[in-house]
């Protein structure tokens, strides 16, 4: 690196015309240059290489040995800068053999990445993804270090200093299966506080969620029976048993045969879902394409997936 910082770059595009033409001044027409600043051009470079690189001869300039073991080298790394300062290519779906790694929760898998994926396998069939676990707490860590490119989240669990798009906003409901004899009818704050209760825990073994603070706060409390660490197996328990749970609406938009959804008589807060990413893929064009076809995805329903209330975060990915 010390070599470098001592070397002009553009000389090495003079040294390269002097060994094609062995002239200087058919190297000065080919660099559009001067013939005298090709000569002063020459006597760095034979400073540089402390070599006289290009001797006088009958018909031109010969090169020295040095300058001819320069040459194959000198035109290997003229091509490859030239590769780097290309233009970036258009990304091409079709032909791609790329790799993202996704970071989502089971439920965001089911109500996002589900309805995406046939879009995805039908334009870019060489392409491959990877789904892990989303970790709030490991978030910003997975996106810098480039383990996960593109992560699902809460937006208010959502890191600071990513970029973010909202994606749609979610809200809870009661669920339970259908002829449930306790619930014929929406239920009452009495009647709710009776039933017996499925709470996911991403962490595993909670039996705490917000709802349990909501009714706290208006001197209620409602009986937890089982704790399990993901969403989409509380559906299945639902239809098979008469314990319920509060679930996100768009987990169950493909499960209304077996479950039925009630709004809760405690006011619990609506969460808006976001994508985020880190800024050294915001203009990755794979990156790009992949996020466009998220949001078709939520924008343009599915008909076996219905999405409502949908809408994009003003503030970001322009």
């Amino acid at each position: 690196m010390d070599n470098l910082r001592k070397l002009d770059l553009n000389l090495l595009l003079t040294l390269n015309a002097l060994l094609i033409e062995r002239n200087v001044t058919r190297a000065a027409a080919r660099l559009h240059l001067s013939q005298p600043s090709v000569s002063v051009q020459l006597g760095k470079l034979r400073a540089a290489f402390d070599d006289p690189l290009l001797l006088p001869g009958p018909r031109g300039m010969l090169p020295t040995a040095r300058a001819l073991a320069l040459f194959a080298p000198l035109q290997a790394v003229l091509a490859q800068l030239e590769q780097v300062l290309q233009p970036e290519q258009a990304f091409d779906p079709a032909r791609a053999e790329v790799r993202w790694n996704l970071a989502a929760a089971d439920a965001t898998e089911y109500a996002i990445l589900l309805p995406m994926l046939p879009s995805l396998r039908a334009q870019a069939p060489l392409s491959r993804m990877a789904v892990f676990e989303a970790v709030p707490a490991r978030m910003a860590h997975d996106l810098e270090s480039g383990q996960v490119d593109l992560g699902f989240l809460a937006q208010e669990e959502a890191p600071p200093g990513l970029r973010h798009r909202t994606l749609f906003t979610e809200h809870y409901v009661l669920a339970s299966r259908r002829g449930h004899p306790l619930l014929q009818s929406p239920p009452g704050l009495d009647q709710f506080c009776a039933l017996e209760f499925i709470v996911v825990s991403p962490n595993g073994g909670g039996f705490r969620s917000n709802v349990d603070t909501a009714l706290e706060l208006l001197g209620r409390t409602r009986k937890v029976v089982l704790s399990v660490p993901h969403f989409l197996i509380v559906p299945p328990l639902l239809a098979a048993s008469d314990m319920v749970a509060l679930l996100p609406s768009r987990l169950l938009k493909n499960a209304l045969g077996a479950v039925r959804t009630w709004e809760p008589p405690v006011t619990l807060p609506d969460y808006e879902m976001a994508m985020v990413w880190h800024e050294r893929m915001h203009l990755d064009p794979a990156h790009r394409w992949l996020r466009e076809r998220i949001m078709a995805s939520l924008q343009a329903p599915l008909q076996d997936f219905p999405v409502q209330d949908t809408r994009e975060d003003y503030l970001v990915d322009r």
